[in-house]
């Protein structure tokens, strides 16, 4: 599986737009992330772990996997919602595989088309499948997609990480538009070193 990564000048690009963030990056290790370029794949992979713990996610994508194999449109379009649901997996949920299955196998959504259009428009696009939301469609712009300029306002982490580096009470949203455009074009970055500010365990004091 691919990995998403990034040039030593975006690196340098990011320290530049910001000089305490720069320096935060300076102290942070950044894991590597998987990307899985399988857009139909890391749709149902995303719908499947909606609203559960990352444990039974895992668990419950093994199962999916182990049953379908091969994630295709045509697989996942033949099978009942009963067999979906014997998965492990809600009503609800599995509603939702079906109806954006249906929407792809159909070619009411262009699945490769996407990796053609603007970040607003792929975004736009991918909402308009069942069980998709904002944040969901940014998550796939990240870790399916690779792009590179991708900072989520739905992300409770991404805005935890901005509180705790700026000292700020809240984020609104008018202030995150604010530090998407100074991160700009490096959003996707940015989002990756906020993720990691996020988990408290840096003392950032001396930056």
């Amino acid at each position: 599986m691919a990995t998403l990564t990034f040039t030593p000048e975006e690196y340098e690009g990011l320290k530049k737009k910001d000089r305490l963030l720069g320096k935060a990056m300076e102290k942070l290790p950044l894991y590597e992330r998987e990307v899985d370029e399988n857009l139909f794949r890391s749709l149902m992979n995303n719908i499947v772990g909606q609203q559960i713990s990352m444990k039974a996610a895992e668990t419950v994508w093994k199962r999916f996997l182990a049953h379908f194999g091969e994630i295709t449109p045509e697989k996942i379009h033949a099978a009942s919602l009963e067999e979906i649901q014997a998965l492990g997996i809600s009503m609800r949920k599995a509603t939702y595989i079906r109806k954006t299955t249906e929407k792809i196998h159909e070619h009411i959504v262009d699945l490769e088309a996407l990796w053609q259009m603007a970040d607003q428009e792929v975004a736009d696009t991918l909402v308009t499948l069942n069980g998709i939301g904002p944040w969901t469609a940014e998550m796939i712009m990240i870790f399916s997609m690779g792009r590179k300029d991708i900072m989520s306002y739905g992300d409770l982490a991404i805005r935890r990480g901005l509180m705790l580096l700026y000292g700020h009470e809240e984020i609104t949203k008018e202030l995150f538009r604010d530090y998407q455009k100074k991160f700009s074009p490096y959003g996707t970055l940015a989002s990756l070193y906020l993720w990691e500010i996020s988990t408290g365990k840096y003392d950032l004091s001396d930056l």
